[in-house]
This record gives C-alpha cells, structure tokens and sequence, in this order.
C-alpha cells in the first residue's frame, strides 16, 4: 500500500512538473500572431508599420511571407519625421526597408517568425527555429541552449523576453490595421 502511494506521488509529481513546463513555454504572440497574418491575408498586404506607442521614435515594420514567416523589426530611428510621413502615406514595406538600414545602432530588434505563428520556445523536428535578436545578440529558439552557451534557465529567460517584447510589437502592428 506504501509503495502505491509513493508511487502515485511521484506520478502526480511528474504531471505537476510537465504542466509547468509546458505553461511556461505557451507563447505570449502565438494568437497575435494569427490575428496579424490573417488581417494580412483579409487586406492582401504584405507589410504594415506603426509608431511605438512606449517610445515616440520608435517605429515598428513587418514583412509578412503567406504561410511562411513574419519578419519582424523595430527600432528607433534619426529621422522620426521622414517615417512619420512614409506611415500617412501607408508607405508600410520602406517603413520596414528605412529600419532595417538605418535604425539607430543599439536600438535594433530583429524577429524572424518562421510559421506565421508567434515564437515558439522549441521546433518539431525538421523545422527551423524562430530567431530572436536585440542589442547584438542573437538567441535561436532551437531547444538547444548548450550549443547557445546559455544555460537553460538563462534560455527560458530569453524566450520570455523576447516573446513579451514580440506580442507587444505585434499589438502595435494589429493597432495600426484598425
């Protein structure tokens, strides 16, 4: 009867523990995500920008391959008025090409979304991994955080991170839209 019991806790144990884990790598953009590329799809677009509503030089583009990927940038930018002007005119895809030449050094946040499905934290096999990179450094989520150098704490950080900081530009993006 003990060793039932023992066994029964340890069994409750492990579920508790995958459950856990498995919350802790729900992806924050993963419906943001869906909802952008399907406001994309519905309007034929392959491209939107926006103001960061946090940072009034700040400016966020996507490119968006059907299906395929988002590629995701923000940053800040020397000439707010020049980016201003290119977003009243819906100039969305030279929003993203001025940021990806010429956002300010230091302020670059590049997301390469490869699915269309927000970041996830690990890929099934045979896929690549989403990319995450912010103040020169570049983290893919592959699921292997050794051949990172990282630990898998600091990884799970990182993704984290960068999943906050993803939904938050995709909010952005989705405001622009309405």
């Amino acid at each position: 009867m003990r060793r039932m019991l023992v066994h029964a806790g340890l069994v409750l144990g492990l579920l508790v523990i995958s459950a856990a884990v498995t919350s802790a790598q729900e992806s924050k953009s993963a419906g943001l995500a869906k909802q952008l590329s399907t406001a994309l799809d519905g309007r034929k677009m392959d491209s939107v920008a926006a103001k960061d509503p946090a940072s009034a030089d700040t400016y966020i583009g996507v490119l968006y391959f059907p299906g395929l990927q988002l590629l995701t940038i923000s940053g800040r930018y020397s000439a707010p008025a020049l980016l201003d002007t290119r977003l009243e005119k819906r100039e969305y895809r030279d929003v993203y090409i001025e940021l990806n030449g010429a956002a300010t050094a230091g302020t670059k946040v590049f997301i390469e979304d490869l699915g269309a499905d927000g970041l996830k934290a690990r890929r099934e096999d045979n896929q690549l991994p989403d990319n995450f990179e912010a103040a020169g450094k570049r983290v893919a989520f592959d699921g292997d955080w050794r051949k990172q150098q990282l630990s898998e704490q600091d990884y799970q950080k990182a993704f984290a991170a960068a999943d906050a900081q993803y939904a938050q530009l995709l909010t952005a993006l989705l405001a622009q839209l309405k």
